[in-house]
Protein backbone atom coordinates (compact mmCIF):
# COMPACT_ATOMS: atom_id res chain seq x y z
CA UNK A 1 0.00 0.00 0.00
CA UNK A 2 2.81 2.58 0.85
CA UNK A 3 4.31 1.60 -2.87
CA UNK A 4 1.16 2.66 -3.99
CA UNK A 5 0.43 5.58 -2.55
CA UNK A 6 3.94 6.88 -3.43
CA UNK A 7 2.90 6.00 -6.99
CA UNK A 8 -0.04 7.79 -6.84
CA UNK A 9 1.32 10.96 -4.85
CA UNK A 10 4.38 11.25 -7.85
CA UNK A 11 1.37 10.76 -10.84
CA UNK A 12 -0.88 13.30 -8.87
CA UNK A 13 1.74 16.06 -8.16
CA UNK A 14 3.31 16.02 -12.08
CA UNK A 15 -0.41 16.09 -13.46
CA UNK A 16 -1.14 18.64 -11.00
CA UNK A 17 1.71 20.94 -12.01
CA UNK A 18 1.51 20.23 -15.68
CA UNK A 19 -2.29 20.91 -16.26
CA UNK A 20 -2.20 23.45 -12.99
CA UNK A 21 0.77 25.40 -14.71
CA UNK A 22 -0.93 25.40 -17.97
CA UNK A 23 -4.66 26.65 -16.93
CA UNK A 24 -3.01 29.59 -15.14
CA UNK A 25 -0.79 30.31 -18.08
CA UNK A 26 -4.23 30.27 -19.88
CA UNK A 27 -5.74 31.87 -17.82
CA UNK A 28 -3.13 35.02 -17.72
CA UNK A 29 -3.37 35.59 -21.28
CA UNK A 30 0.40 34.00 -21.67
CA UNK A 31 1.49 32.12 -24.39
CA UNK A 32 4.93 31.91 -26.73
CA UNK A 33 6.13 34.99 -28.01
CA UNK A 34 6.76 34.54 -31.96
CA UNK A 35 10.32 35.16 -33.68
CA UNK A 36 10.60 37.25 -36.57
CA UNK A 37 10.06 34.38 -38.70
CA UNK A 38 6.58 33.27 -37.24
CA UNK A 39 5.00 36.76 -36.46
CA UNK A 40 6.65 38.86 -38.80
CA UNK A 41 9.14 42.16 -38.20
CA UNK A 42 12.13 44.05 -39.61
CA UNK A 43 15.60 42.91 -40.40
CA UNK A 44 18.21 45.13 -41.25
CA UNK A 45 21.94 45.02 -42.17
CA UNK A 46 24.18 47.60 -40.66
CA UNK A 47 26.99 48.13 -42.72
CA UNK A 48 30.41 50.40 -41.06
CA UNK A 49 32.57 52.89 -43.49
CA UNK A 50 35.01 50.87 -45.28
CA UNK A 51 38.61 50.54 -43.87
CA UNK A 52 36.70 50.22 -40.18
CA UNK A 53 37.39 46.44 -39.90
CA UNK A 54 38.50 46.41 -35.53
CA UNK A 55 36.23 43.77 -34.22
CA UNK A 56 36.56 45.54 -31.15
CA UNK A 57 34.61 48.54 -32.56
CA UNK A 58 31.57 46.21 -33.93
CA UNK A 59 31.53 44.49 -30.69
CA UNK A 60 31.04 47.89 -28.82
CA UNK A 61 28.29 48.86 -31.55
CA UNK A 62 26.24 45.72 -31.10
CA UNK A 63 26.40 46.57 -27.06
CA UNK A 64 24.99 49.94 -27.97
CA UNK A 65 22.40 49.26 -30.65
CA UNK A 66 21.67 45.75 -27.80
CA UNK A 67 20.69 48.33 -24.81
CA UNK A 68 18.43 50.12 -27.57
CA UNK A 69 16.54 47.47 -28.84
CA UNK A 70 16.40 46.13 -25.32
CA UNK A 71 14.51 49.59 -24.34
CA UNK A 72 12.18 49.58 -27.13
CA UNK A 73 10.58 46.44 -25.32
CA UNK A 74 11.24 44.21 -28.68
CA UNK A 75 10.80 40.66 -28.08
CA UNK A 76 14.24 38.17 -28.36
CA UNK A 77 15.77 40.16 -30.80
CA UNK A 78 18.58 38.65 -32.85
CA UNK A 79 21.66 41.17 -32.96
CA UNK A 80 24.69 39.46 -34.29
CA UNK A 81 27.80 39.84 -36.41
CA UNK A 82 28.00 38.56 -40.33
CA UNK A 83 31.89 40.27 -40.96
CA UNK A 84 32.04 43.07 -40.19
CA UNK A 85 28.22 43.64 -41.20
CA UNK A 86 25.49 43.99 -38.07
CA UNK A 87 22.43 42.22 -38.25
CA UNK A 88 19.74 43.26 -36.57
CA UNK A 89 16.38 41.15 -36.23
CA UNK A 90 12.87 42.80 -34.58
CA UNK A 91 10.16 40.34 -34.52
CA UNK A 92 6.77 42.08 -34.02
CA UNK A 93 7.86 45.60 -34.32
CA UNK A 94 5.69 48.14 -34.73
CA UNK A 95 6.81 51.65 -36.03
CA UNK A 96 9.50 50.17 -38.34
CA UNK A 97 10.68 53.70 -39.05
CA UNK A 98 11.56 54.42 -35.24
CA UNK A 99 12.79 51.68 -34.46
CA UNK A 100 15.41 52.07 -37.30
CA UNK A 101 16.20 55.56 -36.51
CA UNK A 102 17.08 54.61 -32.70
CA UNK A 103 19.02 51.65 -34.31
CA UNK A 104 20.96 53.23 -36.63
CA UNK A 105 21.46 56.93 -34.95
CA UNK A 106 25.40 57.68 -33.85
CA UNK A 107 24.53 59.75 -31.15
CA UNK A 108 26.98 61.72 -30.75
CA UNK A 109 26.14 64.42 -28.92
CA UNK A 110 28.11 68.11 -28.57
CA UNK A 111 27.50 70.75 -26.72
CA UNK A 112 29.09 73.69 -28.61
CA UNK A 113 28.96 77.78 -27.85
CA UNK A 114 26.98 79.90 -30.47
CA UNK A 115 28.83 82.61 -32.04
CA UNK A 116 26.37 83.22 -34.81
CA UNK A 117 23.06 82.57 -35.90
CA UNK A 118 22.22 82.90 -39.98
CA UNK A 119 18.51 82.59 -40.99
CA UNK A 120 17.64 81.12 -44.61
CA UNK A 121 18.24 83.50 -47.47
CA UNK A 122 15.17 85.54 -48.31
CA UNK A 123 13.92 85.77 -44.54
CA UNK A 124 14.19 88.94 -42.26
CA UNK A 125 17.76 89.36 -40.79
CA UNK A 126 19.43 86.82 -43.62
CA UNK A 127 23.00 88.52 -44.43
CA UNK A 128 22.51 90.54 -47.90
CA UNK A 129 25.16 88.82 -49.19
CA UNK A 130 24.74 86.21 -52.19
CA UNK A 131 27.60 83.85 -51.43
CA UNK A 132 26.24 80.96 -49.60
CA UNK A 133 26.99 79.87 -46.25
CA UNK A 134 29.14 76.52 -46.59
CA UNK A 135 27.64 73.69 -43.82
CA UNK A 136 30.65 71.46 -42.47
CA UNK A 137 30.86 68.26 -43.94
CA UNK A 138 30.47 64.96 -41.63
CA UNK A 139 34.30 64.51 -41.43
CA UNK A 140 34.75 67.50 -40.62
CA UNK A 141 32.67 67.68 -37.68
CA UNK A 142 35.31 67.55 -35.52
CA UNK A 143 34.34 68.70 -31.39
CA UNK A 144 37.88 70.65 -31.79
CA UNK A 145 37.00 72.56 -34.77
CA UNK A 146 34.80 75.51 -35.53
CA UNK A 147 31.48 74.30 -37.61
CA UNK A 148 29.05 75.80 -39.38
CA UNK A 149 25.94 73.51 -38.77
CA UNK A 150 22.05 73.46 -39.98
CA UNK A 151 18.66 73.06 -37.09
CA UNK A 152 16.16 71.06 -37.82
CA UNK A 153 13.83 72.28 -40.10
CA UNK A 154 10.55 70.98 -41.39
CA UNK A 155 10.81 69.42 -44.85
CA UNK A 156 10.99 71.35 -47.67
CA UNK A 157 11.92 74.54 -45.87
CA UNK A 158 15.57 75.89 -45.59
CA UNK A 159 17.22 75.44 -42.30
CA UNK A 160 18.87 78.57 -39.82
CA UNK A 161 22.27 77.59 -39.59
CA UNK A 162 24.55 78.03 -36.68
CA UNK A 163 28.12 79.56 -36.54
CA UNK A 164 29.67 77.36 -33.94
CA UNK A 165 33.03 77.29 -31.40
CA UNK A 166 34.49 74.14 -30.50
CA UNK A 167 32.81 71.09 -28.16
CA UNK A 168 32.95 72.36 -24.52
CA UNK A 169 31.30 69.15 -23.20
CA UNK A 170 30.25 65.78 -25.43
CA UNK A 171 28.32 62.43 -24.76
CA UNK A 172 30.70 60.89 -22.80
CA UNK A 173 30.38 63.38 -20.25
CA UNK A 174 26.25 62.36 -19.52
CA UNK A 175 25.58 60.21 -16.95
CA UNK A 176 21.87 59.41 -17.86
CA UNK A 177 19.09 61.01 -19.50
CA UNK A 178 15.42 61.09 -18.90
CA UNK A 179 12.54 62.02 -21.14
CA UNK A 180 10.20 65.17 -18.48
CA UNK A 181 7.46 66.68 -19.09
CA UNK A 182 7.12 70.19 -18.10
CA UNK A 183 3.79 71.32 -17.03
CA UNK A 184 4.66 74.61 -16.54
CA UNK A 185 5.74 75.32 -20.57
CA UNK A 186 3.49 71.94 -21.79
CA UNK A 187 6.18 70.59 -23.06
CA UNK A 188 8.43 67.39 -23.19
CA UNK A 189 12.10 67.61 -22.47
CA UNK A 190 14.94 65.65 -21.96
CA UNK A 191 16.66 66.06 -18.79
CA UNK A 192 21.03 65.61 -18.56
CA UNK A 193 22.58 64.21 -15.60
CA UNK A 194 26.30 64.77 -15.74
CA UNK A 195 29.44 63.27 -14.21
CA UNK A 196 31.37 64.93 -11.89
CA UNK A 197 34.09 65.87 -14.69
CA UNK A 198 31.37 66.34 -17.04
CA UNK A 199 29.40 68.74 -15.34
CA UNK A 200 32.85 70.74 -14.70
CA UNK A 201 33.30 71.01 -18.59
CA UNK A 202 29.99 71.95 -18.99
CA UNK A 203 30.19 74.64 -16.45
CA UNK A 204 32.90 76.35 -18.07
CA UNK A 205 30.94 76.54 -21.15
CA UNK A 206 27.99 78.13 -19.25
CA UNK A 207 29.80 80.71 -17.78
CA UNK A 208 31.37 81.68 -21.23
CA UNK A 209 28.34 82.03 -22.54
CA UNK A 210 26.42 84.12 -19.74
CA UNK A 211 28.99 86.33 -19.89
CA UNK A 212 28.65 86.81 -23.14
CA UNK A 213 32.69 85.89 -24.27
CA UNK A 214 33.64 86.39 -27.48
CA UNK A 215 33.89 82.45 -27.58
CA UNK A 216 30.29 82.56 -26.93
CA UNK A 217 28.92 85.93 -28.49
CA UNK A 218 25.49 84.75 -28.61
CA UNK A 219 24.71 83.77 -25.11
CA UNK A 220 23.99 80.36 -26.28
CA UNK A 221 24.85 77.24 -26.21
CA UNK A 222 24.13 74.70 -29.25
CA UNK A 223 23.13 71.23 -28.67
CA UNK A 224 24.62 69.63 -31.85
CA UNK A 225 23.27 65.23 -32.21
CA UNK A 226 24.73 63.52 -35.09
CA UNK A 227 25.47 67.29 -36.70
CA UNK A 228 22.62 69.04 -36.35
CA UNK A 229 21.52 71.59 -34.06
CA UNK A 230 18.06 70.29 -32.13
CA UNK A 231 18.17 72.77 -29.75
CA UNK A 232 20.10 76.20 -28.41
CA UNK A 233 18.93 77.79 -25.73
CA UNK A 234 19.99 80.96 -23.72
CA UNK A 235 22.33 80.33 -21.03
CA UNK A 236 20.39 81.53 -18.05
CA UNK A 237 23.32 80.59 -15.33
CA UNK A 238 27.28 80.59 -15.12
CA UNK A 239 26.64 77.22 -13.19
CA UNK A 240 24.24 74.03 -12.76
CA UNK A 241 24.34 70.86 -10.88
CA UNK A 242 25.35 67.61 -12.61
CA UNK A 243 21.27 66.82 -12.75
CA UNK A 244 19.84 70.15 -13.96
CA UNK A 245 20.68 71.04 -17.31
CA UNK A 246 17.59 70.44 -19.58
CA UNK A 247 17.32 69.98 -23.71
CA UNK A 248 14.35 71.77 -25.01
CA UNK A 249 13.23 72.17 -28.58
CA UNK A 250 9.05 71.65 -28.77
CA UNK A 251 9.72 67.62 -28.47
CA UNK A 252 6.68 65.55 -29.19
CA UNK A 253 7.04 62.78 -26.55
CA UNK A 254 7.79 60.46 -28.85
CA UNK A 255 11.05 62.11 -29.96
CA UNK A 256 11.71 63.22 -26.43
CA UNK A 257 11.85 59.25 -25.31
CA UNK A 258 13.86 58.24 -28.19
CA UNK A 259 16.48 60.74 -27.77
CA UNK A 260 16.81 60.24 -24.24
CA UNK A 261 17.28 56.59 -24.91
CA UNK A 262 19.91 57.33 -27.59
CA UNK A 263 22.08 59.74 -25.16
CA UNK A 264 21.25 57.22 -22.01
CA UNK A 265 23.06 54.37 -24.52
CA UNK A 266 26.05 56.29 -25.60
CA UNK A 267 26.87 57.09 -29.24
CA UNK A 268 27.68 54.02 -31.87
CA UNK A 269 31.42 54.38 -31.90
CA UNK A 270 31.13 54.49 -35.74
CA UNK A 271 28.44 55.55 -38.23
CA UNK A 272 26.44 52.17 -39.21
CA UNK A 273 24.78 52.67 -42.48
CA UNK A 274 21.91 50.59 -43.72
CA UNK A 275 22.78 48.16 -46.63
CA UNK A 276 19.14 46.34 -46.29
CA UNK A 277 16.23 46.41 -44.91
CA UNK A 278 13.65 43.61 -45.41
CA UNK A 279 10.45 42.99 -43.97
CA UNK A 280 8.47 39.77 -43.32
CA UNK A 281 4.87 40.33 -43.40
CA UNK A 282 2.80 39.00 -40.06
CA UNK A 283 0.83 36.55 -43.28
CA UNK A 284 3.94 34.77 -44.41
CA UNK A 285 4.95 34.42 -40.54
CA UNK A 286 1.97 33.04 -39.94
CA UNK A 287 2.40 30.23 -42.60
CA UNK A 288 5.20 29.30 -41.85
CA UNK A 289 4.23 28.59 -37.96
CA UNK A 290 0.91 26.50 -39.88
CA UNK A 291 3.30 24.32 -42.08
CA UNK A 292 5.64 24.06 -38.98
CA UNK A 293 2.25 22.68 -36.48
CA UNK A 294 1.37 21.04 -39.22
CA UNK A 295 4.69 19.01 -39.90
CA UNK A 296 5.13 18.30 -36.09
CA UNK A 297 1.08 17.47 -35.78
CA UNK A 298 1.49 14.59 -38.35
CA UNK A 299 4.58 13.10 -37.38
CA UNK A 300 3.59 12.86 -34.16
CA UNK A 301 0.41 11.59 -35.13
CA UNK A 302 2.37 8.38 -37.25
CA UNK A 303 4.65 7.86 -34.23
CA UNK A 304 1.73 6.91 -31.91
CA UNK A 305 -0.03 4.98 -34.73
CA UNK A 306 3.00 2.96 -34.79
CA UNK A 307 3.43 2.52 -31.08
CA UNK A 308 -0.34 2.20 -30.31
CA UNK A 309 0.16 -1.13 -33.13
CA UNK A 310 3.54 -2.29 -31.75
CA UNK A 311 3.33 -1.73 -27.79
CA UNK A 312 -0.23 -1.74 -27.67
CA UNK A 313 -1.68 -0.27 -24.33
CA UNK A 314 1.81 1.10 -23.59
CA UNK A 315 1.44 3.19 -26.37
CA UNK A 316 -1.19 5.05 -24.63
CA UNK A 317 0.97 5.93 -21.82
CA UNK A 318 3.24 7.19 -24.70
CA UNK A 319 0.22 9.59 -25.61
CA UNK A 320 -0.03 10.72 -22.15
CA UNK A 321 3.12 11.59 -21.55
CA UNK A 322 3.17 13.77 -24.35
CA UNK A 323 0.28 15.45 -23.38
CA UNK A 324 2.02 16.20 -19.94
CA UNK A 325 5.32 17.00 -21.59
CA UNK A 326 3.33 19.45 -24.24
CA UNK A 327 1.38 20.83 -20.74
CA UNK A 328 4.59 22.00 -19.20
CA UNK A 329 6.55 22.66 -22.47
CA UNK A 330 4.01 25.45 -23.55
CA UNK A 331 3.69 27.20 -19.40
CA UNK A 332 7.39 27.50 -19.47
CA UNK A 333 7.62 28.59 -23.01
CA UNK A 334 4.89 30.91 -22.08
CA UNK A 335 6.02 31.86 -19.08
CA UNK A 336 9.65 32.86 -20.32
CA UNK A 337 8.08 34.42 -23.50
CA UNK A 338 6.13 37.20 -21.19
CA UNK A 339 9.17 37.87 -18.50
CA UNK A 340 12.18 37.20 -19.90
CA UNK A 341 11.66 38.28 -23.30
CA UNK A 342 12.21 34.46 -25.17
CA UNK A 343 10.96 34.68 -28.49
CA UNK A 344 10.03 30.99 -30.33
CA UNK A 345 11.40 31.17 -34.29
CA UNK A 346 10.83 28.79 -36.78
CA UNK A 347 14.52 27.42 -35.53
CA UNK A 348 13.08 26.38 -32.06
CA UNK A 349 9.70 24.95 -33.40
CA UNK A 350 11.77 22.55 -35.57
CA UNK A 351 13.84 21.73 -32.02
CA UNK A 352 10.62 21.46 -30.74
CA UNK A 353 9.95 18.66 -33.56
CA UNK A 354 13.42 17.12 -33.01
CA UNK A 355 12.92 16.35 -29.49
CA UNK A 356 9.53 14.30 -29.84
CA UNK A 357 11.77 11.63 -31.69
CA UNK A 358 14.46 11.84 -28.59
CA UNK A 359 11.13 11.62 -26.21
CA UNK A 360 9.76 8.96 -27.36
CA UNK A 361 13.21 6.68 -27.66
CA UNK A 362 13.29 7.10 -23.82
CA UNK A 363 10.03 5.41 -23.58
CA UNK A 364 10.89 2.40 -25.97
CA UNK A 365 13.96 2.12 -24.10
CA UNK A 366 11.62 1.32 -21.04
CA UNK A 367 8.95 -0.65 -23.00
CA UNK A 368 11.93 -2.38 -24.72
CA UNK A 369 13.81 -3.43 -21.23
CA UNK A 370 10.43 -4.02 -19.80
CA UNK A 371 9.57 -7.02 -22.82
CA UNK A 372 13.30 -8.35 -22.12
CA UNK A 373 12.39 -9.01 -18.17
CA UNK A 374 9.40 -10.46 -19.13
CA UNK A 375 10.65 -12.62 -21.73
CA UNK A 376 12.78 -13.68 -18.79
CA UNK A 377 10.35 -15.59 -17.23
CA UNK A 378 9.29 -12.81 -14.88
CA UNK A 379 5.93 -11.39 -14.17
CA UNK A 380 4.79 -7.77 -15.92
CA UNK A 381 3.88 -6.68 -12.49
CA UNK A 382 7.20 -7.90 -10.71
CA UNK A 383 9.25 -6.75 -14.00
CA UNK A 384 7.69 -2.79 -14.45
CA UNK A 385 10.39 -1.09 -11.55
CA UNK A 386 12.97 -3.97 -12.28
CA UNK A 387 13.08 -2.63 -15.82
CA UNK A 388 12.51 0.84 -14.91
CA UNK A 389 15.92 1.23 -13.16
CA UNK A 390 17.82 -0.14 -15.48
CA UNK A 391 16.30 1.96 -17.74
CA UNK A 392 16.54 4.84 -16.37
CA UNK A 393 20.20 5.00 -16.46
CA UNK A 394 20.12 4.46 -20.34
CA UNK A 395 17.48 7.44 -20.73
CA UNK A 396 19.93 9.42 -18.19
CA UNK A 397 22.69 9.06 -20.37
CA UNK A 398 21.06 9.47 -23.83
CA UNK A 399 19.31 12.52 -22.65
CA UNK A 400 22.30 13.90 -21.29
CA UNK A 401 24.49 13.71 -24.71
CA UNK A 402 21.54 15.55 -26.37
CA UNK A 403 21.41 18.12 -23.77
CA UNK A 404 25.40 18.47 -24.24
CA UNK A 405 24.76 18.74 -27.92
CA UNK A 406 22.24 21.39 -27.95
CA UNK A 407 24.15 23.50 -24.74
CA UNK A 408 27.13 23.74 -26.93
CA UNK A 409 25.35 24.45 -30.00
CA UNK A 410 23.49 27.30 -27.95
CA UNK A 411 27.21 28.11 -26.52
CA UNK A 412 29.18 28.65 -29.99
CA UNK A 413 26.49 29.33 -32.59
CA UNK A 414 24.86 32.58 -33.38
CA UNK A 415 20.90 33.50 -34.58
CA UNK A 416 18.45 30.93 -35.65
CA UNK A 417 20.53 27.71 -34.37
CA UNK A 418 20.62 28.99 -30.67
CA UNK A 419 16.88 29.06 -30.90
CA UNK A 420 17.02 25.57 -32.15
CA UNK A 421 19.46 24.61 -30.06
CA UNK A 422 17.53 26.36 -26.82
CA UNK A 423 14.04 24.47 -27.51
CA UNK A 424 15.85 21.26 -27.53
CA UNK A 425 17.75 21.41 -24.56
CA UNK A 426 14.79 22.77 -22.79
CA UNK A 427 12.42 19.47 -24.29
CA UNK A 428 15.44 17.05 -22.84
CA UNK A 429 14.99 17.95 -19.43
CA UNK A 430 11.43 17.89 -19.78
CA UNK A 431 11.65 14.51 -20.79
CA UNK A 432 13.43 13.58 -17.93
CA UNK A 433 11.41 14.85 -15.67
CA UNK A 434 8.15 13.47 -17.29
CA UNK A 435 9.83 9.90 -17.35
CA UNK A 436 10.31 9.77 -13.92
CA UNK A 437 7.56 11.57 -12.51
CA UNK A 438 5.00 10.30 -15.11
CA UNK A 439 5.77 7.33 -16.72
CA UNK A 440 7.45 5.00 -13.89
CA UNK A 441 4.60 5.10 -11.48
CA UNK A 442 1.49 5.19 -14.63
CA UNK A 443 3.53 2.00 -15.48
CA UNK A 444 3.73 0.64 -12.64
CA UNK A 445 0.16 1.24 -11.15
CA UNK A 446 -1.36 -0.13 -14.61
CA UNK A 447 0.76 -3.06 -14.48
CA UNK A 448 -0.75 -3.67 -11.29
CA UNK A 449 -4.32 -4.01 -13.09
CA UNK A 450 -5.48 -7.27 -14.63
CA UNK A 451 -7.47 -5.33 -17.56
CA UNK A 452 -4.99 -3.55 -18.36
CA UNK A 453 -2.26 -6.24 -18.87
CA UNK A 454 -4.75 -8.80 -20.18
CA UNK A 455 -7.39 -7.36 -22.42
CA UNK A 456 -7.97 -8.98 -25.88
CA UNK A 457 -7.01 -5.95 -28.31
CA UNK A 458 -4.93 -3.52 -26.25
CA UNK A 459 -3.26 -5.42 -23.26
CA UNK A 460 0.35 -5.20 -22.76
CA UNK A 461 0.83 -9.24 -22.77
CA UNK A 462 0.59 -8.23 -26.43
CA UNK A 463 2.90 -5.63 -26.56
CA UNK A 464 5.09 -7.06 -24.44
CA UNK A 465 4.61 -11.06 -26.05
CA UNK A 466 5.33 -12.99 -23.11
CA UNK A 467 6.63 -16.93 -24.10
CA UNK A 468 3.74 -19.53 -24.62
CA UNK A 469 4.06 -21.41 -20.94
CA UNK A 470 4.78 -18.67 -18.83
CA UNK A 471 2.40 -17.70 -15.93
CA UNK A 472 -0.40 -14.77 -17.54
CA UNK A 473 0.98 -11.47 -17.33
CA UNK A 474 -0.13 -10.12 -13.93
CA UNK A 475 -0.46 -12.88 -12.37
CA UNK A 476 0.55 -12.69 -8.44
CA UNK A 477 3.69 -14.69 -7.69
Amino acid sequence: MKVRRRLLLSLFAIVLVAFGSLAATLAVGNEPELGLDLQGGVSVVLQPPEGVDDPEVIDQAIDVIRQRVDELGVAEPEITRQGNAVVVELPGVGDRERALEVIGQTAELRFRPVTDVIPPAGTPGAPATTAPVTVTPQAEDLPEAEVVLPAEAPEGRPPVLYRLGPAGAVGADIADAQAVFAQAQAEWSVLLTFTGEGIGRFNQLAEACFGGQPTCSQGAVAIVLDGIVVSSPTVQDASFTANEVTITGNFREEEAKDLALVLRYGALPVQLEQESVSTVSATLGADSLRAGLLAGALGTALVLVYLLLYYRALGLVVALGLCVWGALQWSVISYLGANQGLALSLAGVTGIIVSVGVTVDSYIVYFERLKDEVRSGRSLRSSVDRSFKRAFRTILAADFSAFLGAFLLWLLTVGAVRGFAFFLGLSTVLDVVVAYFFTRPLVALLGRRKAFTSARFIGVARGVAEPAGRRPVGAAR
